[in-house]
């Protein structure tokens, strides 16, 4: 009896799953080089600034990730990725309807412009890292509370654990 021959050609699911894993493996390696761009000074001062050394804060793009503004409750600072403790802000990636994309575009501006107005500093309170390796921090400009500000200027919310709607 003969033997089947084995196919050669490669299908279409065969395909979509080896792009599925390039892309995957692609995005962790960006993400990895990202975090080793920070600056050789970052381990003599990683999480605090004094007045004279606060960075300057752009919007992140595309290039390297150093000091910006990524939505309203995370920013890169000295190469670290630093989610604000105890608020929510609306999402931006992707946004579920155009009120939380405009809301949240409104956040992403006022942290820019609060993180550029001052001394930046950055205070430890619980679990270090979130599960996405971001620093969990609060953030004080001049000494006051960023996110305090933000939501007394209804562009965040207190943390309440979990992704809630900002779609009316």
């Amino acid at each position: 009896m003969a033997r089947p021959r084995p196919r050669n050609d490669i299908t279409l699911p065969y395909l979509l799953m080896i792009a599925l894993i390039v892309a995957i493996v692609g995005k962790w390696a960006l993400e990895f080089a990202e975090r080793r761009v920070a600056p050789a000074d970052t381990a003599a001062q990683p999480f605090t600034t004094a007045p004279s050394a606060s960075p300057s804060f752009a919007i992140c793009g595309s290039g390297p990730r150093v000091n910006c503004v990524v939505d309203g409750d995370t920013f890169w600072m000295r190469g670290e990725k630093i989610r604000i403790l105890d608020i929510d802000t609306p999402e931006l990636s992707p946004p579920r309807c155009a009120e939380e994309e405009r809301l949240g575009e409104a956040a992403k501006a006022r942290l820019h412009a609060l993180l550029n107005s001052g001394a930046v500093t950055l205070e430890r309170a619980g679990r270090d890292r979130d599960r996405y390796d971001r620093l969990l921090r609060r953030v004080h400009v001049d000494g006051q509370p960023v996110g305090d500000m933000l939501i007394a200027e209804g562009l965040a919310r207190p943390y309440g654990g979990g992704r809630r709607s900002w779609c009316g």
